[in-house]
């Protein structure tokens, strides 16, 4: 069964909540400092936008992205993040067109098990160990869709170009249609999900 069974509040993969929580508990160790010292510091930040902040946070106190991004979300929650995904999905799906497409796409990925659903701001991604796709709205209705398999593996696949998903995802498909979410793509699907 998938996500639709399973509650997980932030649509993280167990290897992905392990990951975070590795971050966090290292974050002292390797700095010195605790998370309280760090969102301290973080709210002495002069910049108002996440990247900015981000930014800031690497350059004037040498910490990496995923740590300084981590550190900088406890900062300065937004009210819409990973721990809000209902928000974040209603945000991002509002076209009925993508929705129909997206709702079609979801049954297919969630149909098989394991599946974890995560919302994120630009996407919705499909995870087992990894993520294995990934949709997101275009203009006009449509959704593109993200596989982690070869775009080789299918006449209809592309190269993703800059999509800001996994880099896992190796390919993508532009569907118009729930009809587009066929056999041929269900097994396009699974085929991501078995080398996740």
């Amino acid at each position: 069964m998938g996500t639709a069974d399973t509650p997980n509040t932030k649509g993280l993969s167990p290897r992905q909540e392990k990951w975070f929580a590795t971050a966090r508990a290292s974050l002292e160790r390797d700095t010195g400092k605790t998370m309280d010292a760090w969102i301290a510091i973080a709210k002495t930040c002069p910049e108002t936008k996440t990247m900015t902040r981000i930014a800031w946070m690497k350059e004037h106190h040498g910490l990496g992205m995923n740590r300084a991004n981590i550190v900088m979300s406890a900062a300065f929650p937004t009210g819409s993040g990973w721990d809000e995904p209902v928000k974040l999905r209603e945000a991002l799906w509002k076209d009925p067109a993508a929705v129909a497409i997206f709702e079609a796409v979801e049954r297919a990925a969630t149909a098989l098990p394991d599946v974890v659903t995560g919302q994120r701001k630009a996407f919705t991604g499909f995870s087992r160990n990894f993520q294995f796709a990934s949709a997101k709205p275009m203009k006009g209705g449509q959704v593109v869709l993200g596989l982690a398999v070869p775009p080789d593996a299918d006449p209809r696949l592309a190269e993703p170009k800059a999509e800001g998903w996994s880099e896992r995802l190796k390919s993508k498909l532009t569907l118009a249609s729930p009809a587009d979410v066929d056999a041929k793509l269900a097994a396009l699907i699974r085929q991501a999900w078995e080398a996740s």
